[in-house]
């Protein structure tokens, strides 16, 4: 199972904060469904089981510490991803979550970064092969860092690995060299932008045969795309 067909329940009462959730999950590549209480959770588990579920603690009605509990009573659910998202920082309450069957426990407010990196990793643990990320006839595991390109190994520096996995995980999109720099340097780091150019390069001859055509689209002006339109 690759990322961009994983699906995630959150479990979030704050109308603002499900909607954010949801526009940034989508965002990633995650197939999103949103619930404001406990009883709308358990009630959307039983129509369709997701791939994990985004659970925060202090919900209306049941909490969802009991959501967790029984989901984990249920033998059609309990080996379910479950990621709990609370505002309760107490190192107490985090063992008592994860006590309860949480896989995972963060505290709010964090980064979509942080739970896109928590989600993955608590799907590459109960499904195997998870994250292997596919494209025409590429295909890049994160985890080993091993890369294919129609069954045949590749060999890339971890610069150029880095690129393809970021163009991987957001396929057909345009994105600029600051683009670039941002997401894969950080905003503190001072590279410059001729050295995407020269990564890019270094990523084409590591990618392609002679025969082979080049996913790698320059946009004028704009930047750079992995794409596999003629």
């Amino acid at each position: 199972m690759s990322q961009s067909s994983a699906r995630v329940l959150v479990v979030e009462d704050d109308p603002s904060l499900q909607l954010m959730l949801r526009y940034n999950l989508e965002k990633l590549g995650y197939r999103a469904e949103t619930v404001g209480d406990g009883e709308a959770a358990l009630s959307a588990l039983e129509d369709r089981r997701p791939d994990a579920v985004v659970l925060d603690w202090m919900l209306p009605g049941l909490s969802g510490l009991d959501v967790c509990r029984r989901i984990r009573a249920n033998a059609r659910l309990r080996d379910l991803p479950v990621l709990m998202l609370t505002a309760r920082s107490d190192e107490q309450d985090g063992i008592r979550g994860l006590d309860g069957g949480a896989d995972d426990y963060i505290v709010k407010p964090c980064s979509i970064e942080t739970l896109d990196a928590r989600l993955r990793a608590v799907l590459r643990r109960t499904q195997p092969g998870y994250d292997t990320l596919s494209f025409a006839d590429l295909r890049l595991d994160p985890e080993t860092h091993r890369v294919e390109r129609a069954g045949r190994l590749l060999t890339l520096g971890p610069t150029e690995f880095k690129l393809l996995e970021f163009f991987m995980r957001h396929p057909r999109r345009v994105f600029s060299r600051e683009d670039i720099l941002q997401r894969l340097w950080g905003p503190n780091m001072h590279v410059e932008l001729r050295t995407i150019d020269v990564h890019i390069r270094r990523l084409r001859r590591a990618l392609n045969l002679a025969d082979e055509p080049d996913y790698i689209r320059t946009v004028r002006v704009a930047g750079y795309a992995l794409d596999d339109a003629p």
